[in-house]
């Protein structure tokens, strides 16, 4: 007596979610942690992709950023809306994450020398399950600015659709001084593209 089987029109259907799933898992493995990503959005973007994988918005077209908000990896509230009227570096990062660290060192340079310049960085550090490694991390590399716990992507998920959202890990977005969002980064960063993106909103009056 042979085996019983699917309809041949129910295996193919199974055949295709096995595979559609298996093609999600494999985009979300890339975008965990990788060297680079896509720009992503529409046409009516209106950002600028430029060289070295820097994205730009124009002062006119910027998107405000969403509210993010929480508890520090040291367990301190914190609201990045705190700081309207400073420029604003967000970097999205993880301990176990190889591309992190080898910009860990450039952010917490460029960070030191700008912040007298009216420049505050802040990370959201994801998908670490404690925070033991995360504080390790920045002792290591010299990190001493604050630090948003966002364990499971919550607050990368709030990006509004069509902005320069983050879509890799690290991703580093800037805001200007009125808390829109002004230029992103989906790669590791050398000190010198960092400042590219820094630079010129320092001065923008």
């Amino acid at each position: 007596m042979s085996a019983c089987r699917a309809p041949r029109g129910l295996a193919t259907r199974r055949r295709a979610t096995v595979l559609a799933v298996g093609a999600t898992v494999a985009a979300l493995s890339l975008t965990a942690c990788g060297g680079g990503g896509t720009s992503g959005g529409s046409a009516d973007t209106k950002f600028v992709q430029g060289k070295g994988g820097v994205d730009t918005v124009a002062k006119e077209n910027r998107k405000d950023a969403p509210q993010l908000s929480g508890k520090t990896l040291e367990g301190k509230p914190l609201d990045v809306a705190d700081y309207k009227g400073k420029i604003v570096v967000l970097n999205v990062w993880g301990s176990w994450c190889a591309p992190c660290r080898a910009e860990a060192s450039n952010l917490a340079k460029v960070a030191k020398d700008t912040k007298a310049k009216g420049v505050q960085f802040i990370g959201i550090n994801t998908r670490d399950s404690n925070r033991a490694p995360a504080l390790r991390f920045e002792k290591e590399y010299g990190v001493d600015y604050p630090s948003l716990y966002d364990p499971i992507g919550k607050l990368m998920l709030r990006f509004p659709k069509g902005s320069l959202n983050p879509q890799a890990i690290p991703s580093t977005i800037v805001l200007d001084r009125e808390g829109r969002i002004a230029a992103r980064a989906l790669t590791p960063l050398s000190e010198e593209r960092l400042r590219t993106m820094v630079t010129p909103l320092i001065a923008e009056k």
